[in-house]
């Protein structure tokens, strides 16, 4: 591109013939945000087919393999431990990014790392290694997933930004879709080729976006010391209805994750299933009626809340729903009662996720500093996925099975709804 053309960051998706015509800039420019916005949704479609189809169906398919009678508990430590990485990755991998000022190599760099940890994961052959090589495909991805997220507020207008998060917004339900749907071909007796499959998908979804988005290095920005940026985050928790925002979020999330993780093992251990239907065929249906219920509740849910001007019913009945569909498996163990679950669970969360986001930004502490306090609310969304299996994993083993999961993770999430109420200042 040409260094004279003005605001070089923003620059559209490939290379856009120079023109004096005014009347035709608009035009051109929608165009070229409309193929941006359509490349961000098909890296973080890929980006969940990876998180989704390995996550649900071939790393529990890979950890019972290798130790089943202690799959339970080798489930929860594989996962716990890849989700601290996956937390301390994305946010350093992010810094990176910006230091660089590039978004382009990290995308293509974490794609192909993570088919090369992908390929490693489907070969090794023990809990250990199993470990290890998922703590590296986190660590990849979440390479991939903080320099891609940092395109919007790179390249989208402040004005256009609703609808870039919407493009963006729909990757984890159609990704999850794909994914899980993809993984179920190759179980049970080649999960390895599944793994690399998934691999190629983000290593594709990698090149194209950088192939066809086009960049030039951003302006360089003064660097804020680490000291000062974790005093900032501290100080963003002192805000009451903020504080009360984040321990809801978590709550919602640590309850929803800690039943969502062994979804594949409640099918193959709790649930009857009807002759013919194997777990990861079940899993291969509910996992997508679940993501459709999620996509059609965010768009209702969020438009409904905006029209009527309250957030906080909202969020407390969709945590109140999301405790009652938990509860529907302990009372029905059966086929049925699962996809009850999945419709009533997939409903209420994606109405919480789409409301919870509209309310945490009318209670952010700084308008100065809003980047800064959504990044803090990031931790009730990541701390949750660290926890959950550790948690799960104790209280299947210790309080009488996925019963006792069903109802701990209906408590949570009805304690999740408590906390919007001292909420002050949004309705």
């Amino acid at each position: 591109m040409s260094s004279s053309r003005p605001d070089t960051h923003d620059a559209p998706v490939g290379e856009v013939a120079e023109s004096t015509d005014e009347a035709s800039a608009p035009r051109r420019t929608s165009t070229a945000l409309g193929g941006l916005l359509s490349l961000l949704a098909i890296g973080h479609t890929a980006m969940f087919m990876v998180y989704m189809g390995v996550g649900q169906v071939l790393l529990p398919v890979q950890v019972e393999a290798l130790d089943p009678a202690d799959k339970v508990a080798n489930l929860g430590l594989v996962s716990g431990v890849a989700a601290v990485f996956a937390t301390l990755f994305n946010p350093l991998a992010g810094l990176l990014s910006d230091r660089s000022r590039r978004r382009n190599p990290w995308i293509l760099g974490g794609g192909l790392a993570a088919l090369g940890a992908l390929a490693l994961l489907g070969a090794v052959r023990s809990i250990l290694l199993v470990t290890i090589g998922w703590c590296l495909v986190q660590a990849m991805m979440n390479v991939y997933q903080a320099a891609i997220t940092a395109v919007v507020p790179d390249r989208v207008p402040m004005e256009r930004r609703g609808l870039a998060s919407a493009m963006v917004g729909i990757g984890m339900p159609i990704g999850s879709i794909i994914g899980v749907t993809v993984a179920t071909v190759f179980v049970p007796h080649d999960v390895r080729t599944g793994y690399l499959v998934l691999g190629a998908v983000i290593v594709g979804a990698a090149a194209l976006f950088t192939a066809m988005v086009r960049e030039e290095k951003l302006p360089v920005i003064e660097t804020v010391p680490l000291g000062r940026q974790l005093s900032a985050f501290g100080s963003a928790m002192k805000a009451d209805d903020f504080r009360w925002a984040f321990i809801g979020r978590f709550l919602m999330m640590l309850g929803y994750f800690a039943v969502i993780l062994y979804q594949l093992y409640i099918l193959q251990d709790h649930i009857d299933l009807p002759e013919g239907l194997s777990p990861a065929g079940a899993v291969a249906i509910i996992s997508p009626l679940g993501s459709v219920c999620m996509l059609l509740s965010t768009v209702v849910g969020g438009v409904l809340s905006d029209r009527i001007g309250r957030r906080k019913p909202f969020i407390a009945i969709s945590c109140v729903f999301t405790a009652i569909g938990m509860v529907i498996p302990v009372l029905t163990p059966t086929w049925a009662g699962m996809l009850v679950f999945c419709v009533l669970t997939g409903l209420s969360f994606g109405c919480f996720m789409a409301v919870d986001t509209a309310l945490v930004t009318l209670v952010l502490p700084s308008a100065d500093d809003a980047a800064r306090d959504m990044g803090v609310l990031n931790v009730a969304n990541s701390g949750p996925q660290i926890i959950a299996p550790f948690m799960a994993s104790l209280v299947v083993a210790s309080l009488g099975g996925y019963t006792a999961l069903f109802v701990t993770g209906a408590v949570i999430t009805i304690l999740g709804a408590l906390a919007v109420v001292p909420i002050r200042g949004v309705r």
